[in-house]
């Protein structure tokens, strides 16, 4: 968004969690920790989450909800939020992507974009 007042960025961690997968049964899973951070002058609620979930055979799935892990945070201008939550998938590799819906102190909604973040097996990508 152009506006600088509703300037929330988003950034990503992931993890292979090898001890919660089954690659013999093709079960790859995978931990991300995301950081809402709110650089707009105002400030903002997350509302909702929309991810377009990848994998790397190219089948999608999106997944809708209310909040993040059961929170709906409110973040302060200059401030963060910061979860950890997961995904599995049925290939090594994939990528995941979205939008937050967010509400900002004077009523205006507006999109936090995620941009695609690769998941993938260690070693899995040349």
């Amino acid at each position: 968004m152009s506006d600088s007042r509703y300037q929330v960025d988003v950034s990503v961690v992931t993890h292979y969690l090898a001890d919660q997968s089954q690659p013999e049964h093709d079960r790859f899973a995978f931990a991300y920790t995301i950081t809402v951070k709110n650089n707009g002058q105002l400030a903002a609620k997350l509302l909702s989450r929309h991810w377009v979930i990848t994998d790397g055979d190219g089948h999608v799935e999106e997944v809708r909800g209310e909040g993040v892990v059961g929170q709906k945070p409110l973040i302060a201008v200059g401030e963060s939020h910061t979860y950890t939550s997961g995904t599995v998938m049925t290939t090594k590799v994939g990528t995941m992507q979205g939008t937050y819906e967010m509400v900002a102190d004077d009523g205006k909604h507006f999109a936090a974009i995620i941009k695609p973040f690769r998941l993938a097996v260690p070693g899995a990508l040349h």
